[in-house]
């Protein structure tokens, strides 16, 4: 087991996503071949938060630190794209809470003490990160005493790896703490006066029965409403803020798929077929897989329902060394030999204790302290005490070397296969990656026949003739269609699909269709309305794209909106004739029927409509009609009522109360939800105030 192991399976709490080391040569490299027109000295800004610039030197710190954490928490050494994606925008989301919470803290003069730090620790009220941390998994009891060990022995560590992640576990801490202690000031804060929990009860409770007709807007012809420009303009100038927007840009973009030819596939089948006899016939099959396999060997046991569908009925009934195949599946021909048919547990319960080769000790040394340690382990010396003396595994080492129950496949290939094929209390030891470790199997479950198999595998893959073939047909297109109405005429003409991508933001790292594809945001951000892309290289495709769009940071200018304007106010004015025309018709001595019979329509009834209803049946969604229904006398006419489908007139029937009004009931419903949203909506104001300039896309 991996350095801190044990720490790293209970760390979920702690670090949800982080950044990988592996970006830092890259970003930098990117951005400094971008010229000098990204920044004009070294502390090129990435954001600015409350007033306060940060560089990208200090977010890259950010990510560095969390990096180091999340190496540490799941001994990984790489990171995919869509981990580093996550990561990226974790380490983003921290700083701003960073900022933004601090300067709220200094505020109001809110901190946390040394001696809460300390009552969080070791105290009586243990914090549930160190908690988590410091849990006996076989008996499931905290281990206060496992703290001080660590503490006290954690600057015994010669890489500084322990201290540096109990930093990081401790600044965790406080600033959950000051979450805590913040939030709560605001909830005792809290309070929802009589007014509103009656007038809340009565949007829940009242509902009201009620008769209308309507008088749709398409009954007053075109030609009978006058819209100038000058009535255009003036809405857009009255109602501006509704025309807000963001930047964006709309793309078109054609896609030429990197798939295998005809030939690649045939390539592949035909290896597989001649590989048959070689595989049958080697011995160290684990090496010959490792070297010539596209899928890597395979140490693992399984079950019958474990294994492929397709092979499982062969592999569970035939001998060691036969063979399966050559098979096809998703892309891969496949030969399959079984290797080994065993007895062995699902699951085992063990411990060690692991010796890695280091600064200390070369990597002899360390196997003759591992011998050392075996041989007194063998000879009964006390397993527990030479665990927390020698382990450098400090995940289990205050544990007496305890990993708890762990299933089969759940280790590393190696402890793996030797802790599942032991028998219980044998001492034994496996060398590994991560150095040498003694271990004792304390218990095993049930054991149950597995087998064991290895795959020969070759994915049918382009070979660089056909990737060369796509690539070159994918100039051709870009050199010869090099304007948007020539892109237009030549996806036609090429018989190709032109896919649209609207309203791509400025951060977006994805498009409908692509992902990743952040190269092409970035060019759409640079490039002019109407320009064609050069060839980007995105998930396997030649993608070649037009800006079709291109919407700055403001308002939506009046020429967009003009017709969406117009048609509101052709609606207004239609409803306003209409409207005219139902109030000479209604008197008090009006009814429905009468009325409806006038206009050559119907009466329409609507039963128990709250408050909160979505709709109204045979209106619509018409919120200025159910708020006038509830809002009206009983037996009388009301209206007329401009609303989103027609005008209407309308009486109400019937109004249902229901006698139960538990006030106080509903005053504690109001206060749980407004507590439950507070946190939110407290950090969202902040956030708000805060004025955040986001440079992030100009780096990544």
């Amino acid at each position: 087991m991996a350095t801190l192991e044990k720490i790293r399976n209970r760390a979920g709490v702690l670090v949800t996503v982080v950044i990988g080391l592996a970006l830092v040569a890259f970003i930098l490299g990117d951005i400094l071949g971008s010229g000098p027109s990204l920044f004009t000295n070294r502390q090129f800004e990435i954001a600015e938060i409350a007033g306060k610039s940060i560089s990208f030197e200090n977010f890259q710190r950010k990510v560095d630190q969390l990096t180091e954490i999340y190496m540490l928490n799941t001994g990984q050494s790489a990171l995919d794209a869509e981990t580093n994606e996550q990561i990226l925008e974790e380490a983003w989301q921290l700083m701003l809470r960073e900022i933004i919470m601090d300067e709220e803290y200094g505020r109001i003069g809110l901190e946390v003490s040394s001696e809460e730090l300390f009552d969080m620790v070791q105290g009586a009220n243990i914090h549930p990160i160190v908690r988590q941390l410091f849990t006996d998994p076989s008996t499931g009891a905290f281990d206060q005493a496992a703290v001080i060990r660590f503490l006290r022995t954690m600057d015994q560590d010669p890489t500084g790896q322990q201290r540096a992640y109990w930093i990081y576990v401790e600044r965790e801490i406080v600033r959950e703490r000051a979450m805590a202690k913040y939030n709560n000031l605001l909830r005792k804060g809290l309070y929802v006066p009589d007014l509103q929990a009656r007038r809340s009860w009565e949007e829940d409770n009242k509902s009201v029965d009620f008769e209308f007709i309507v008088q749709r807007y398409n009954t007053v012809h075109d030609s009978l409403v006058n819209v100038t420009e000058s009535d255009i303009r003036r809405y857009y100038r009255q109602n501006r803020s509704s025309f807000r927007q963001t930047a964006s840009r709309d793309l078109e973009y054609v896609a030429f798929d990197i798939v295998p030819s005809e030939e690649d596939d045939l390539l592949a089948r035909e290896w597989i077929e001649n590989m048959k006899d070689e595989f049958t016939e080697v011995q160290e099959v684990r090496q010959f897989i490792n070297l010539n396999s596209d899928i890597p060997y395979d140490q693992r046991n399984y079950r019958y329902e474990e294994l492929p569908e397709t092979i499982a009925d062969f592999l569970w009934n035939a001998e060691p060394g036969e063979i399966y195949g050559p098979y096809y599946e998703d892309g891969v021909y496949m030969l399959s030999r079984l290797l080994e048919i065993n007895f062995l547990p699902d699951s085992v319960r063990a411990r060690h204790i692991l010796i890695q080769p280091g600064e200390q000790l070369d990597f002899e040394q360390a196997r003759n302290r591992a011998d050392s340690l075996l041989e007194a382990a063998r000879g009964g010396e006390d397993f527990e005490i030479m665990a927390l003396q020698y382990s450098d595994d400090p995940g289990s080492r205050f544990e007496g070397g305890n990993l708890g129950w762990f299933t089969d496949g759940m280790m590393i290939p190696e402890f793996n296969n030797a802790v599942f094929s032991a028998t219980r209390g044998e001492y034994f030891m496996v060398e590994t990656q991560h150095g040498f470790h003694i271990v004792q199997v304390t218990d095993r479950a049930r054991e149950t026949k597995k087998v064991r198999y290895a795959t020969l595998a070759r994915e049918v893959t382009p070979s660089s003739a056909t990737f060369q073939r796509i690539f070159t047909r994918a100039s051709r297109f870009a050199g010869q269609y090099n304007t948007y109405d020539k892109f237009v005429e030549g996806a036609q003409e090429e018989g190709m699909a032109l896919r649209m991508a609207n309203n791509v933001q400025i951060g977006d790292r994805s498009i409908p269709g692509l992902e990743p594809a952040r190269e092409l945001v970035r060019w759409a951000f640079e490039a002019r309305e109407n320009s064609i892309s050069p060839i980007k290289e995105i998930d396997d495709r030649f993608v070649i794209a037009a800006l079709t769009k291109v919407r700055q940071e403001g308002y939506q200018p009046l020429e967009e909106v003009a017709g969406e304007i117009e048609s509101i106010l052709v609606r207004e004015r239609k409803g306003e004739i209409i409207a005219s025309r139902l109030r000479e018709k209604i008197s008090e001595d009006t009814h429905l029927e009468e009325l409806a019979a006038g206009l050559n329509t119907q009466v329409e009834e609507a039963r128990n409509i709250l408050f909160s209803s979505f709709s109204v049946p045979g209106a619509g969604i018409e919120p200025r009609l159910i708020a006038t229904a509830l809002n009206s006398e009983p037996n009388t006419i009301s209206g007329p009522v401009q609303g989103e489908n027609g005008v209407y007139v309308l009486r109400v029937t019937a109004v249902n109360i229901p006698e139960d009004k538990d006030i106080e009931a509903v005053r504690r419903n109001l206060a749980n939800s407004k507590r439950a949203r507070v946190n939110f909506d407290a950090f969202e104001a902040l956030r708000e105030q805060a004025n955040v300039k986001d440079n992030r896309h100009q780096f990544f």
